[in-house]
This record gives structure tokens, C-alpha cells and sequence, in this order.
């Protein structure tokens, strides 16, 4: 923390390594230990990554007993309702998948289709229809009288032509074994871990994520998801062997293949067999994985082993493989940074068999699945003997059937551009998607709320605003932030004094809310207080790369000393710490990654630390607590919208530098703005490129944009602070979304005056004009001039 040092403050200034012995604040302990921001940060940092792995840890004890207790009540209902929550948390969304007829040939002039053909069966490039602008694309092997089908999913990095023995090392492969056997096979291209298409030419911005996060990014916040995506690209062929009738339908897959096959398998009780080879095992540390497997709210549903459970009654073989060798993303070089950090590992057999015995114990029957493995700790080799001959008996195939001889084939193609054509239609369908999600929106929010105020006067509209919002709040809290119960109060901080001016003291007050988690902030107290009054509060909240003393801090750009301005005023202010403070680098980004596959998030500790922060605040002697404002700068704008809507004691909210068409910012590949001559260039584009890999909500597009958040703020006021040349969105998309807040208030609540916005000549950072007039007006405060 940096000095203040202003003409309206006294010579007692205290820094922080001289405090040793700086006073509480009358009625709580005092603070000991190292009050640096540094050192404080550090400490929640680590606090809140304990607490979401022993979160973690506890999914799978709550995960147990409700399975026990659904499956003993009402077993087929239960498995149906599971059944489609995970269709659900993948993504799969059934309704847009187009109906499919047959499958194309796909070859030129220069190509064809045929690839190879030999006594047992004949390979061709083939494409079909997935969703609309998406196709499936692969390898048909097609025996002469086909017997049984399936899918079979290699690992994302192993091209469907590596996979039939066209290129590599060998053509003795699954695809053609089970070919020679009878069945046909179709193998679909996967998004692989390159990160040659991940980025925009248009805009010549690239990052070093694999395809599948640049996929992901996108999709996770429109509530589909690249897992999902593939999923109903085998289910389309699944579809397909429906209409074909050529005898029973299995899916089998390797690594990245194996979980689309597990997850498939799981979903559509139309696939008789599964094998899922190099992926099974805890998915405890699902967060250390690449960011392209988190699934929001899985584990509080799922482990592998509740997924397995699924497939029973029908055959399950799982073969314990090495998994593929993923350390992490390509690596970053000039021009191709951002990708989040994830790596694969191959789990021992006893947590193979730990967590396969326990699918075998939900199954009935249990004698559905089976485990293959080397007796000696080991692996064995993708695709045995052992598990393929199991998988062909499953599907009523003979297993000892001897393999194809080899037959000249043609050239294979080239797969660069397939996987561009993979990549660019999934990335075209995602962006349909988020500009359609406004329309949704509509339907599921605003109507609803228009229906329940129609004939009635704004007051009465007002009055019953709240209720009537309560289960979007809900909504948000459970669905998409995750909710941490508030603990019950005291809280009882212990503090110590910091800082002593003329006008105010600040005071470090740190919690312990939560078993072994701390919270801290600063408390600026005005010292003309008298006995008995009490005065309005202004919770501060910073942004990314900072720490609460960022508001006192006359030095900083952004902040400007703005707390110690409001407390000048006679405000209560109290500055908070965010748990995002990049000045600890990225740990705080991984947060998210422990948190999503609880059901909880960053914002599920931000919005529960406020609730922590709130009361106490409001427990003040001299604080009125129906008047404490909120304002909040950049990552803390995004925390006014967010606690701003769910906690209801904030009597005002402020969202400064970070306001805007939100879910365009988050997934948008295409954004490019800059206005005319002779404003400063203004260009910017939306996180789908940049290292905030935690910024993601899942389905939020479909749920929320900052318009529908402030409507639950609402009929409280509410303001948005806005630099005309503030990169974190342009002025027209700042006043698009805006535009329907104004409307809210002016003609629904009928209070125009408690909705305002203020643009300023400035960038990301605090005017501290219009929004002061703001808090005085709204908070009742008599400000010192």
C-alpha cells in the first residue's frame, strides 16, 4: 500500500511494517501477524483453494448417498432423471440435431471416395449432418453384408486414417479387425490439440489454445460444450444405424474417443456395447486436466463411475491403457499466447479399480461391465485382444475373426483442411448461437415479467418486483454462480489501525468466517462521527491487479484515491479484497478450474465474502445499514452486477469500467472496433483470445447479460460509469445493453430517476463525479464538500 499523502491530511501517517503496535477498532480483537496486502492475499488465496478441494472431495460423499437413496426409491427413475442432467452439464442438446437420412460420399476430381477396398469390407471418406452448418466428417468401413455398426472415436489428436492403419505404423487396427468380423465402422474426425486454427485471420489475432478450447471457450457459455458437440456427432451416426437396421449398435473410443464413447454410451440406450480404452479412473482433480474436459456442477452427479452405471444393463468393457501424453497446451511463441494450462495422466490400476467397483456396485447388473487389465499393475495395450473380443461378443460378433490382407490403397488426404472445416463450422454455429441467445432471453425473463405487470401502476410494479424476480435469482445463485452458504454472524474481525488523517482512520479488518478461510478489507472511518449518528457506507471493490488499497492509493491511475475522497465526504467506506489479485499471478484463475466441477465458481466465495462483509458493515454502531452502497471498478464491476443482483442489502450499486453487452464480450470472435478519426483508437476483442480462462459461466448467455443481472438490482438505483475510450467495450455496446436498463426504470418501474449513466472522457478507470452525486442523492448522505 502506498502513502497517502494529500494537503487535508495530519503528519500521523503509519505504514504498514510499523504497525506492530497500531490500535483496533473499539469493540474487536486486535490484528497480529503481517498486514501487508501482499502477504493477506496470499493467505485467501490459499484459503480458497483449500476449501474448494475439500469441497471437491465432499461431492463424492453427497454424490453417494443421494445415488444410494434414488436408485433404492425408484431405480429407472432415477437413472432417466441422471441421465439426462448429464446430457445436460455436456451439453448435449438433442433438439438441435438435424434428422439424418444417410451418410454423403466425399471426394473431387482429384479424390475419390473409395480409399481402399479389399475382400472384407471397403473404406470411404464420408460426411453427414449434424446440426445446422455442422457436419460430421470420416472413414466408412463397410463390409459387404454388414452385421452389426459402430462408432469408433479416436483420441483427438489420431486421425481417422492413423486410426484404419492408412498412415502410421501398422494396419493391423480395432477398425479393421472389427470390419473383418462384420461390423461396419464409422470413424468422425475429432477437434484436435493443435492450435493452428484457433484465432482470427480477419482479425489477425491468435492464441495458443488447442482447437478444443478455442471451441470451448465459446460454447461453455452458451450451455453446449466441444464434449457435447462430438457426443452428437456419434449420436447422429447412431441415428443413422437406426434407420439402417444392420443389427446391433456399439461405440468404442480411445482417450479423448474413450470419454465421448463413455458419455455416449451412457446417454442413448439405443447403443447395445461400449469400450472405452486410456480413460477412466477419479475425477477428483478434473481441474488439473485440460480446460476442454470441465463440466460445471459434474462431480456434485458424477464420477466415472456414476456415468458407467448408466450404460447398465447393456455391455460396458473398459480397457486400462495409457492415456495420451498431454503435459499442456502447444506452447506460447510470439503472436500465440493465452491458453489455459492442463495436462492428462494415466491413473493406477487400483483407482481404475477403485472407481470401477464402485460403477459396478450402482449397475444392475453389475455383471454388465467389465474391466480389462494386466495383473501386474500395469497397462496393457490399446485395443487387446481381450477387450476387442469382449466388444465383438457383445454386439453378436464372432471375436477370432482373422484380419484383412492388405490392399493397395489411395493417397490419403491431407487433414489440415478437414480440420479447419471442423474447427470453423462449430466456431460459426457457437457465434449463431450467442446472437440467437437474446431472443431466449426474452422468452425466458423479460416476457414472463411484462405478463406479471401488465395492468398494474408502477408502484404496485415495485412493490412486488422483488418477489417476482426471486426465482431468477435463484437461478443465477444455484445455476450458474454457485452457491457457499453465508455463516451465521458474529463476525467479530480482529483489526488494527493503519492509517490516521484528519478526516478519517483506516483500519485493517480480517475475518475467519469460514472453517480456515480468510477475508479481509479496509475500513475508512470519517473521524467526525458524533456519538449515536450513523452514516451512510460505500463498499469499494477493486478490479484485476489490484488489492484494496488501490482506493487509497492518490498514485494509481485507475483509482486515484476515490475511497479516501468518499470518506473526505464523511462516507463509511469499506474496500474489500476480490480473490483475483494478479499481482499472485494466475492462481487465482485457478480457483475456478477447483471450483466449476463442484458447482461453485470465483464469484461463489465473492458473492459469499459480500454477504460476510455486508453484515458486518451494517452491524457498525455508526453505520445506517439500509445505506450501503456498492461501487465497484472493472473485475469489481463485474461483482456489483453479480452481488449487486443476489445480495438485497446493497441499497445502491455502481458498475464502473466494466459494464457492456457482456455475453458478446465473453465468447465474440469477430469484434473489431474503432471509431473515427480524431478519437483514440478504440479497438478491442472478447475473451475467446486472452488468458482470463476462468472468465467463463456456463449457459449464461441463455440466462443473463448484464441487462437481466441489473433488473435484479432493481428497483433499487443502479449506475454505470463509462470511459468513452475504456477498452473493455465500445460506448455503443455499452449503451445497447444499457438502452434496456433505462427502459426497465423509465416506463415498467416508473423511477427513471434511480438508473443513470455517465460517459467521461477517460479510460478504464474512476471519474468520481457523477457517481458521488449519485450516492449522495440515493443514499441520503449529507456530503462534506
Amino acid at each position: 500500500m502506498k502513502l497517502v499523502t494529500t494537503p487535508a491530511l495530519l503528519a500521523c501517517v503509519f505504514v504498514f511494517h510499523s504497525m506492530a503496535g497500531g490500535a483496533s477498532l473499539p469493540g474487536t480483537e486486535p490484528f497480529e501477524g503481517d498486514p501487508s496486502p501482499e502477504a493477506l492475499a496470499d493467505r485467501v488465496l490459499d484459503d480458497w483453494r483449500a476449501f474448494y478441494l475439500r469441497e471437491t472431495e465432499r461431492t463424492s460423499d453427497r454424490r453417494a448417498a443421494r445415488w444410494r437413496e434414488g436408485l433404492a426409491s425408484d431405480r429407472a427413475g432415477w437413472v432417466q432423471e441422471k441421465r439426462e442432467r448429464l446430457g445436460r452439464l455436456a451439453g448435449v442438446v438433442e433438439e438441435d440435431r438435424l434428422p439424418i437420412d444417410t451418410l454423403a460420399l466425399v471426394e473431387t476430381v482429384d479424390e475419390p471416395a473409395l480409399i481402399e477396398a479389399n475382400e472384407a469390407f471397403e473404406v470411404k471418406r464420408v460426411r453427414w449432418s449434424v446440426f445446422e452448418g455442422v457436419e460430421g466428417e470420416g472413414l466408412l468401413l463397410e463390409p459387404p453384408t454388414p452385421r452389426a455398426q459402430a462408432v469408433l472415436l479416436p483420441d483427438a489428436d489420431q486421425t481417422p486414417e492413423e486410426a484404419v492403419g492408412l498412415e502410421g505404423t501398422g494396419r493391423e487396427t480395432a477398425a479393421r479387425k472389427l470390419a473383418a468380423a462384420g461390423c461396419r465402422v464409422v470413424i468422425p474426425v475429432l477437434v484436435n490439440r493443435d492450435d493452428t486454427w484457433s484465432g482470427s485471420a480477419e482479425l489477425d489475432r491468435w492464441t495458443n489454445q488447442p482447437h478444443r478450447e478455442w471451441i470451448y471457450r465459446q460454447a461453455f457459455q452458451a450451455g453446449r460444450h466441444i464434449i457435447g458437440y462430438e457426443i452428437e456427432k456419434a449420436l447422429a451416426l447412431v441415428d443413422w444405424f437406426e434407420i439402417e437396421g444392420h443389427g446391433p449398435a456399439g461405440v468404442l473410443g480411445y482417450g479423448e474417443g474413450g470419454l465421448l464413447a463413455l458419455y455416449a454410451a451412457a446417454l442413448d440406450e439405443r447403443i447395445d456395447a461400449a469400450l472405452v480404452s486410456g480413460y477412466f479412473g477419479p475425477r477428483d482433480g478434473l481441474w488439473q486436466e485440460p480446460i476442454y474436459r470441465n463440466v460445471w456442477q459434474l462431480l456434485e452427479d458424477f464420477g466415472d463411475a456414476e456415468i458407467a452405471s448408466l450404460v447398465a444393463p447393456r455391455a460396458l468393457i473398459v480397457e486400462h491403457s495409457e492415456a495420451p501424453d498431454v503435459t499442456g497446451p502447444p506452447e506460447p511463441r510470439d503472436g500465440r499466447r493465452g491458453a489455459a494450462p492442463g495436462r492428462i495422466e494415466t491413473p493406477s490400476l487400483d483407482e481404475v479399480t477403485a472407481e470401477f467397483d464402485r460403477a459396478r456396485d450402482l449397475a444392475d447388473p453389475s455383471e454388465a461391465l467389465r474391466l480389462i487389465h494386466e495383473d501386474d499393475n500395469g497397462t496393457v495395450e490399446p485395443w487387446s485382444d481381450a477387450a476387442l473380443g469382449a466388444f465383438l461378443q457383445a454386439l453378436d460378433l464372432e471375436a477370432d475373426v482373422p484380419p484383412a490382407p492388405a490392399a493397395d490403397i489411395t493417397e490419403a488426404p491431407a487433414p489440415g483442411e478437414r480440420q479447419r472445416r471442423m474447427v470453423r463450422q462449430l466456431e460459426r454455429y457457437t457465434q449463431r448461437l450467442i446472437r440467437e441467445s437474446e431472443s431466449e432471453r426474452g422468452r425466458a425473463f423479460w416476457e414472463p415479467l411484462e405478463a406479471k405487470a401488465d395492468g398494474l401502476d408502477s408502484e404496485e410494479i415495485r412493490d412486488q418486483w422483488r418477489e417476482w424476480t426471486q426465482p431468477y435469482r435463484d437461478e443465477l445463485r444455484d445455476d450458474v454462480i454457485g452457491r457457499i452458504p453465508a455463516p451465521d454472524p458474529p463476525f467479530s474481525p480482529r483489526t488494527k489501525v493503519i492509517q490516521e488523517e484528519a478526516d478519517w482512520t483506516a483500519y485493517l479488518a480480517v475475518f475467519e468466517p469460514w472453517e480456515e478461510v480468510t477475508a479481509w478489507g479496509y475500513l475508512l472511518v470519517p473521524t467526525d462521527i458524533n456519538e449515536g449518528e450513523q452514516r451512510a457506507a460505500v463498499v469499494c471493490q477493486h478490479g484485476l491487479g489490484s488489492t484494496p488499497d488501490s482506493w487509497m492509493d492518490p498514485d494509481s491511475n485507475a483509482y486515484a484515491a476515490q475511497g479516501v475522497r468518499l470518506a473526505e465526504q464523511g462516507f463509511v467506506v469499506f474496500a474489500p479484497y476480490n480473490p483475483n489479485a494478479v499481482v499472485n499471478g494466475n492462481r487465482f484463475r485457478q480457483l475456478q478450474r477447483k471450483a466449476n466441477p463442484a458447482g461453485l465458481s470465483i464469484f461463489s466465495a465473492i458473492i459469499a465474502q459480500h454477504e460476510v462483509f455486508l453484515t458486518w458493515v451494517g452491524e457498525l454502531t455508526f453505520v445506517d445499514a439500509e445505506r450501503i452502497g456498492f461501487y465497484g471498478l472493472s473485475y469489481g464491476g463485474k461483482t456489483a452486477m453479480r452481488a449487486g443482483a443476489l445480495i438485497d442489502g446493497y441499497a445502491a450499486v455502481i458498475c464502473s469500467g466494466d459494464f457492456n453487452e457482456w455475453i458478446r464480450k465473453v465468447t465474440t470472435v469477430d469484434a473489431w472496433h474503432s471509431p473515427p478519426a480524431p478519437a483514440p483508437s478504440n479497438r478491442f476483442s472478447g475473451y475467446p483470445f486472452t488468458v482470463e480462462y476462468e472468465i467463463f459461466e456456463f449457459n449464461l448467455a441463455h440466462t443473463f447479460n448484464y441487462a437481466e443481472m441489473a433488473a435484479l438490482i432493481a428497483p433499487r438505483p443502479f449506475m454505470v460509469e463509462r470511459g468513452h475510450h475504456d477498452l473493455v467495450a465500445s460506448d455503443e455496446w455499452v449503451a445497447f445493453e444499457y438502452a434496456k436498463v433505462r427502459r426497465l426504470y423509465n416506463t415498467v418501474l416508473g423511477a427513471p430517476e434511480r438508473a443513470a449513466i455517465e460517459y467521461f472522457d477517460g479510460g478504464h478507470q474512476l471519474h468520481g463525479e457523477g457517481t458521488f452525486a449519485f450516492l449522495k442523492t440515493h443514499l441520503e448522505h449529507d456530503a462534506k464538500e
